[in-house]
This record gives C-alpha cells, sequence and structure tokens, in this order.
C-alpha cells in the first residue's frame, strides 16, 4: 500500500493551487479512484465495510443527501424538516429496539456521528448520573468494543475488563458480579461483539444491573438493524433489547445495517433523565445562549436526511428480506469453514463468524485468500479472521468461490505452516504487504501512544 496513493495519476496538493482546478477535471479524478476502490468490495469478497452494496440505492441517498447536504441542522428555525427526520429515525430505532416494552419511563434518543459517537455520549451520560464519591467506572468485556476505552479516557471513567469465556467468547459473569462497587454505574454488553459475532448474556446482566440499582449499555452498533429480524426469522438470538429488564441504553449504527450513508447512528435511553446528562449550557456566552445536545455543534442536514430516507425506502419487508438473505449466506459460509478439520469456528457466531486454526497459522489462510481478492478482517489473542456477511455476500456465486477459494487456502496453509505469514490484525482488516518503513512507524506510534496513556493513569 501506497504511501502516496494515485500520484502518477492525480497531482499531488501540498499548497492551495494557485488556480482553481477545472470542475471536470476534478470530477473525472474522483470518478476514477472511486471506481477502482469499489473493485474492492463490489464482487462481495470483502468483510464487513460496504453493508449495502447497492451503488441505485447509494445513488438515492446521494439524491437525498444533495437536498440538504449545506444546510445546518443548528438553525431548526430554518429546516424544520431536521426536527422531522431526526425524530422520525429515533422513533423508528426505538420501535425496532422494543421500546415499547418500557412502561414507567420516557424512552428517548439521539442521533451521532457513528458507533464510537454513540458509545462516547453513553459513557457520558453514565458519568454524569454517577453520584458516588470516588472516581465512576464501568464493566466491559474484553470483546467490547475499544471506543469504550477511548470514551473512559476521555472522559475520567475507568473502563474495567472482564475476561470472556473463551469457548463462548461471552463475558465472565462472575468476575463481573464480584468487580462491582459503589462507584460503577454501569455494566456493558454486546449484540454482537465486532470479533466473533457473539452476544453477551444481556438477560443476566440486565438481572445483574437491576440488582445493583446501575444501568446496562448494549453496544448494538453492528447488530441493533440486523438481529430484531434475525430473531423474527425464527434464528437463535437471545434477547438483548428494551425487552430486558434491566437494559437502560442501547447504541445501533444505521450506516452499518441501517443502510445508510457512513456517519450517523442512534443512542437510544430507556428513560429520558438519562440523556440529559449529553447536554451542555452555557447561558451568558456574549454570542447568545448556547445549548447543544451533543458533543456536535454544527451537523449537515444531508446526513440526516439520507437516514430517514434509507429506512423508509427499505421498511420493514426490505430490512427482513435482507436479513433472511445475510444470514442464510452466514450459515453457508460457516458451514464450508466447519467442513475443513483443521479450522475452527470461535464461539457461537451470527451474522459475523470468526475461526482460527490449532494446525497452522490463520494468516496463512488470509494470505492465499488475499491473492483471490478476499479481505478478511482479523483478530489476536489467539490469531484469528473473521468474515462480517453483508448484502455483498449474498450475491449469486459468492458462497460458491468462497467454498473454493478457501479449500486452496487451506492447502495452501498446511504446505507453508512452517513459515511466517506476512499478515498481521489491524482493526478494520487484516494487513498485508506493508513496507517495513510503514510497519515500524505504526508500532512506535501506538507504543507511544500506550507509554503516554499508562503515565496518565498512574
Amino acid at each position: 500500500m501506497s504511501e502516496y496513493p494515485y500520484l502518477n495519476e492525480v497531482p499531488a496538493h501540498r499548497t492551495l493551487p494557485p488556480m482553481g482546478l477545472d470542475r471536470q477535471e476534478i470530477l473525472d479524478a474522483l470518478s476514477m479512484m472511486s471506481s477502482k476502490e469499489n473493485k474492492a468490495w463490489e464482487s462481495g469478497q470483502c468483510s464487513g465495510t460496504m453493508y449495502c452494496g447497492d451503488h441505485s440505492h447509494y445513488e438515492f441517498l446521494n439524491e437525498a443527501f444533495g437536498y440538504f447536504s449545506y444546510v445546518n441542522t443548528l438553525q431548526r428555525d430554518m429546516c424544520p424538516s431536521a426536527t422531522k427526520f431526526e425524530s422520525e429515525i429515533i422513533a423508528m430505532t426505538l420501535d425496532l429496539l422494543g421500546a415499547h416494552h418500557i412502561v414507567h419511563t420516557t424512552p428517548v434518543g439521539l442521533i451521532t456521528s457513528g458507533g464510537s459517537g454513540s458509545i462516547a455520549h453513553a459513557v457520558l451520560a453514565y458519568r454524569e448520573a454517577h453520584r458516588g464519591s470516588g472516581r465512576p467506572n464501568m464493566i466491559k468485556p474484553e470483546t467490547a468494543h475499544p471506543a469504550f476505552s477511548k470514551a473512559g479516557y476521555l472522559f475520567g471513567v475507568e473502563m474495567r475488563i472482564a475476561p470472556i469465556n473463551p469457548l463462548t467468547t461471552q463475558v465472565d459473569l462472575d468476575w463481573v458480579t464480584n468487580n462491582i462497587d459503589d462507584n460503577t454505574v454501569a455494566l456493558i454488553g454486546s449484540a454482537t461483539n465486532y470479533g466473533y459475532g457473539t452476544i453477551d448474556p444481556i438477560t443476566e446482566l440486565g438481572q445483574i444491573a437491576l440488582e445493583r440499582g446501575i444501568g446496562l449499555h448494549v453496544d448494538g452498533c453492528l447488530g441493533g438493524f440486523i438481529l430484531p429480524f434475525g430473531r423474527e426469522l425464527g434464528y437463535d438470538i437471545a434477547p438483548f433489547d428494551f425487552s430486558v429488564p434491566g437494559v437502560t441504553t442501547i447504541s445501533a449504527d444505521t450506516h452499518k445495517y441501517g443502510y445508510s450513508l457512513k456517519g450517523t447512528s442512534v443512542l437510544c435511553f430507556a428513560d429520558q433523565s438519562l440523556r440529559n446528562g449529553q447536554y451542555f449550557y452555557q447561558t451568558e456566552w456574549t454570542g447568545g445562549k448556547y445549548c447543544s445536545p451533543g458533543m456536535d455543534g454544527s451537523r449537515s442536514g444531508g446526513l440526516i436526511a439520507a437516514t430517514w430516507a434509507a429506512m423508509v425506502s427499505v421498511g420493514r419487508e426490505g430490512y427482513l428480506r435482507y436479513a433472511d438473505q445475510i444470514f442464510s449466506t452466514s450459515l453457508a459460509m460457516q458451514d464450508a469453514v466447519r467442513s475443513h478439520p483443521s479450522l475452527r469456528i470461535i464461539g457461537k457466531p451470527s451474522f459475523l463468524f470468526s475461526f482460527t486454526s490449532d494446525e497452522f497459522d490463520i494468516y496463512h489462510i488470509n494470505d492465499f485468500l488475499r491473492t483471490k481478492g478476499w479481505r478478511l478482517n482479523g483478530q489476536q489473542y489467539p490469531n484469528a479472521v473473521h468474515m462480517a456477511v453483508t448484502r455483498p455476500q449474498t450475491q449469486p456465486g459468492v458462497v460458491q468461490r468462497w467454498v473454493d477459494d478457501l479449500a486452496e487456502a487451506v492447502s495452501y496453509a498446511k504446505e507453508h505452516r512452517n513459515e511466517s505469514p506476512t499478515s498481521s490484525a489491524i482493526y478494520g482488516g487484516v494487513a498485508g504487504g506493508m513496507t517495513n518503513e510503514a510497519d515500524e512507524f505504526i508500532r512506535a506510534m501506538m507504543s507511544d501512544m500506550m507509554d503516554q496513556q499508562m503515565a496518565i493513569r498512574d
């Protein structure tokens, strides 16, 4: 991967060009780059990333975005449509996640910039609700998203990392129970976790949360817009939403299986009072009374309009149909993995599955599959790779290519078991082909960051 992509095709600009470039020339360059990069996922061989993969749907969303791309949602007197879009997105998401089960409080929501944004806002809400005398803490499974640790670092909330059962990849409930104290504000469970596609025991976590009088956040950023339909289709998916007593917040990404554009997510609250901790007020500023419902100030009305358009255009029937295709495709791909005794599925996966090997380094599998155009995501401890099945994998012929290429990959891995693979695990993909200089730079940067965080923590 070049550190200066397209250097020979599009002029590099290290300063503003003296004169503005021709618009058509710019658009031609953008079209060329987009077309080249689309080939990485259009074949259906890319894990996650492109959850919809339907160009006609993207064109529709781009058109919806265009009507409001230049609108700032802060100016609601000028764009009351933003209130309509935002309130209906939240209402539809609450309905999907079982808010009708909530009877004694008022469920509400907040639209954020993505999964990390929803997670950060949840951590902020629990911090603001803290009434103890010490530093607030939350307990998260080791498999929960690193965005929780990032938010804890930013907001001064201690993240206590609970171990998981290596067989189920679910959080250790005894450890959770034994590590709650007077400053614990909430527990965390995933539905599903990113690494393995498994769901934590949300019902049991909810019971613990109720008994100890604390919150429970369910990270449904990945599964929030597909698991409800999987349950409706009859797949073995344990309850994880507001139907579970004790669940107080849920995050769900509209830009994943909600099939909207990147940059929106919904954070749902079982109780309006918990959301109040998101608001920031400064009433004595010379620029006027300032109030923000979240961390963001100006936001493009285009993203909210496109998200609303995505949800109402797909509709319940569409989401159900796509979920059916995705779950059946995932099961077929999992069966292909299980057909090889040298490969092992980790945990109890759903639409996303992860696998490893006890006979050879699994990254040999990835090394070979990369030559066939596959792009999988990597884990470590143990080394593993995963496939988050999305709509592109449901295209005709993709499963058969997976079956054939995986069989060749297993043979390759066995032949090269005594060699070192070139792949490694980096969030968002399995890195391969990096220059030594780039690899060393990333390692040094991460080491420096960890040293700084440890110094601050100490």
